[in-house]
């Protein structure tokens, strides 16, 4: 009897000994991306911390939604850009690095950071938005002062945001450009000619020569028609790039970043003359090597 309780006993202390390891290895980070470099990203915590996170194939990314978070939408490895406050859960490598075992933010969240990439922020909309309103309550100051006084206030802390998100983005992480190639479409159309398939396949084969290359895709549209038709067009471009890339190029998901729909905002020529809008649709495709990568 003696026997068998000091064996009972010490398959306890093996019990408890292998789960107290396990819980050591799993670790949870929840923070802000602030950089994506190669496979891995930069997560930088509330209290100033920045751990790196090692990405791969079975890295699962997951959009939640509702006040429980119970809905649940899978996305790529794509979706994780800077600017995106997430929560890593995964274990640690000899690395000192996090490898993700899921990655889950707010739908919301991934909005405001595609916003912010793209140059689109909402607090600049709302600061237009306020402005205008207050320009029709000029003619009412003598009625309404007090009306006047909490618009100036909307426009102060809307100037506040905008300051905020600046800084935010200022604070994505500089990259280096290593290599670009722009891609040009006809009106209205979004498929890839041929004669930019070897371009891109070069621009791919030079990108695996750089350390810890991340590719960017960005897709513009010309004035031409409605607004949200030239969103939706700089989108197609942008994604029908991209599958070139991944496909023929063989880049994999892990190093390519959200492609970007950027509409008909930052135009490369006048959209006055046939020439101009000619110019602006297009898809521009860089390698970035982040600058403390690459040393300067």
């Amino acid at each position: 009897m003696k026997r068998s309780r000091c064996i009972g006993l010490s398959l306890a202390v093996l019990f408890i000994v292998a789960a107290s390891l396990a819980v050591a290895q799993t670790s949870q980070v929840q923070g802000l991306i602030v950089g994506r470099s190669g496979a891995t990203m930069s997560v930088k915590t509330a209290d100033n911390e920045t751990v790196v996170v090692a990405l791969t194939t079975d890295t699962d990314v997951q959009e939640v939604e509702g006040i429980f978070k119970l809905r649940k939408k899978q996305l790529g490895l794509t979706a994780l850009i800077p600017g995106l406050p997430v929560q890593v859960k995964g274990s640690m490598n000899d690395k000192h690095q996090l490898v993700a075992d899921t990655v889950k933010f707010k739908a919301s969240d991934l909005k405001t950071a595609q916003d912010i990439q793209a140059g689109l922020a909402p607090t600049q909309q709302d600061v237009q938005a306020n402005s205008a309103e207050i320009a029709a309550n000029q003619q009412k100051i003598a009625e309404n002062q007090q009306q006047i006084q909490a618009e100036q206030a909307k426009i102060a802390a809307n100037k506040a945001a905008i300051a905020a998100a600046n800084k935010r983005f200022g604070e994505l992480g500089e990259y280096n450009i290593m290599g670009e190639v722009t891609v040009y479409f006809g009106n209205g159309k979004v498929a890839v000619e041929p004669q930019y398939k070897p371009q891109l396949l070069d621009l791919a084969k030079k990108a695996k020569t750089i350390d810890a290359y991340i590719i960017q895709v960005q897709g513009y549209a010309s004035s031409v028609g409605s607004a949200a038709l030239n969103q939706k067009l700089s989108m197609e471009r942008a994604e029908n790039v991209l599958a070139l890339l991944e496909q023929d190029g063989n880049i994999p998901l892990t190093n390519i970043l959200a492609p970007g729909a950027m509409g008909t905002s930052s135009p490369a020529a006048s959209n006055a003359t046939a020439e101009g809008q000619a110019e602006n649709r297009r898809v521009v495709v860089r390698i970035l090597q982040n600058k403390g990568i690459a040393g300067s």
